[in-house]
């Protein structure tokens, strides 16, 4: 059976390989090996050659119809015609969409996006390339929120049609940005062994002794967040959409393939459209070299999420005392921790964010459990609770905890009562759950640094650090800062974010405490044994 740190060992090796298969994956995708046996005067030899280096006339134009499929040019509407279309330059215009009818009533729109010679139609022309994406897409609408007292809501009327709709139904909703990219190296392929993921994307050509491979057209879904997203109303004729154009390089391309294929990927498993938006954030509204820091910096906060977990429940596990731990600072950071997990839930916050925080709070019900020496006995359906009895060391420790409490409840309880009854009158909310939770939370957040308090003032009785759970704490102070870097690249709510900095002012304390009071040998440690008494058995 393996020890715990040869386990831990087991992980971090595992954890390294990890990283290191993933640089290398990663630089598979950014590197392309070119034809070694391409000619330079562009004879045979096995390559792909880029039409697009025998520099053609282009243009472009954007078609718009219900139908996935078209033929010819019955039945679509052309939105947008880029005549003298430059592939090295970026543009962006606007243009005002007719929205049929089909579509109003929770159908769907698509656009058809041509790339062909100048002066041909695009159906007409045997060396156009084309790529489908739909306008439309369908998401839950985000409740309207009111003043719970007056029963105002932030828009002052509400639609007919949007009161018959019951909040859990998806409807229609509108994509406003269409952005296009179009590979611009002269690249040549080797033939024999393509890339797959830019293979789907490209058209090739016969043209004398040579393949040519024609311009590769992309549409960046990446770039659809949730916030551009407008609600497609019966009444709605016509809605804008926003065409951007940039060249793209083909280590960047295929780099964007990978990220669209894994988004796509989440939302089959169960990812929402806005659970998929906080990663197309993380790729979109980002450089590609802090890109590279952030998956360390998440990898790392893998990591030390899981070994603090395991440092955690492996303390709480075979503690037998609770002599110098404060039970009042058990029971709030349970309650603040699930409290926090309703919130983020209520806010339908990233599962990037919210799964840590289920896990979490499961591990803080189960501590409060061994903290009070609850044990469960089953009569039939209902549950029966018995509570174990302290020792008077741990009556001395719950005396220093009670008197913390007694001083913190004159400041805390006045100031989230007042906090709670200031919202309720000046923030509109979509409920009165929504409110108990937010109010709650809005205490957790400004005024939880105060419940660590008790702890701290037990350590500063007790004259001792040695109860604590220091491997854990590490562990869990390497996450602190690493969520303060994430603080500013995934959405959360402000609160949320904020949080995060109070916890290292917290864990600062906590260092200097462990400074200022030196390990005591005869003090008993967190399983309820000194130094001394293990010498003593040894001997």
């Amino acid at each position: 059976m393996l020890s715990r740190s040869s386990f831990t060992s087991l992980v971090v090796g595992v954890f390294a390989v990890y990283v290191a298969h993933t640089c290398w994956v990663m630089y598979g995708i950014v590197y392309t090996r070119p034809c070694p046996a391409a000619a330079a005067d562009g004879a045979a030899g096995g390559g792909v050659w880029p039409y697009l280096a025998r520099r053609p006339k282009l243009q472009l134009s954007v078609y718009t119809t219900t139908r996935s499929s078209i033929g010819a040019e019955s039945n679509i509407d052309l939105v947008l015609n880029v005549e003298d279309f430059d592939i090295e330059s970026k543009f962006e215009r606007t243009v005002n969409v007719s929205v049929p009818k089909k579509t109003r009533n929770n159908g769907t729109l698509y656009a058809f996006v041509f790339l062909h010679h100048a002066g041909i139609l695009p159906w007409h022309d045997g060396k156009q390339v084309h790529i489908v994406s739909p306008l439309t897409t369908y998401m839950v609408p985000k409740p309207e929120e009111i003043n719970l007292l007056t029963g105002e809501s932030a828009t002052q009327q509400i639609e007919a049609e949007k009161q018959t709709n019951a909040l859990d139904e998806p409807v229609s909703h509108w994509r406003s940005r269409l952005t296009l990219n179009v590979m611009v190296e002269d690249f040549v392929f080797d033939g024999s062994s393509l890339p797959a993921d830019v293979h789907r994307y490209m058209k090739m050509v016969q043209l004398g002794k040579t393949v040519h491979y024609l311009p590769i057209l992309f549409i960046d879904q990446l770039s659809n967040r949730v916030k551009d997203l407008m609600v497609i109303n019966r009444s709605t004729t016509e809605l804008p959409l926003t065409v951007s154009y940039d060249k793209i390089s083909l280590g960047k391309l295929r780099f964007w393939i990978h990220m669209q294929d894994a988004v796509y990927s989440l939302q089959q498993f169960g990812f929402s459209e806005k659970d998929a938006d906080e990663v197309k954030g993380i790729f979109v509204d980002t450089n590609l070299y802090f890109l590279a820091l952030t998956f360390f910096v998440a990898a790392f906060h893998l990591l030390f999420d899981f070994l603090a977990f395991k440092n955690d429940i492996s303390f709480w596990k075979k503690k037998r005392s609770m002599i110098g731990m404060s039970t009042k600072a058990v029971l709030w950071r349970c309650f603040s921790t699930v409290v926090i997990f309703l919130f983020l839930l209520d806010e339908q916050t990233s599962l990037l964010v919210l799964i840590p925080a289920g896990i979490g709070a499961v591990i803080e019900l189960w501590k409060v459990k061994k903290a009070l020496k609850m044990t469960i006995r089953w009569q039939g359906l209902r549950p029966k609770f018995q509570f174990g009895a302290y020792n008077d060391s741990e009556k001395k420790t719950e005396e220093y905890d009670a008197q913390a409490m007694k001083y913190l409840s004159y400041l805390l309880y006045p100031l989230c009562i007042g906090g709670a009854g200031y919202s309720l009158l000046n923030v509109k909310y979509k409920s009165w759950y929504s409110w108990l939770i937010n109010s709650f939370v809005n205490g957790v957040y400004a005024f939880g640094f105060l419940f660590m308090l008790p702890q701290l003032f037990v350590n500063y009785k007790m004259k001792s650090v040695a109860h604590l759970p220091w491997k854990a704490f590490t562990y869990k102070a390497f996450n602190t800062f690493i969520d303060d870097i994430f603080a500013f690249i995934i959405t959360m709510p402000t609160s949320h974010r904020l949080a995060c900095f109070r916890d290292d002012v917290v864990f600062l304390v906590y260092l200097y405490q462990r400074w200022l009071y030196p390990v005591d040998k005869s003090r008993v440690n967190e399983y309820g044994e000194s130094y001394e008494e293990k010498s003593k058995k040894k001997s």
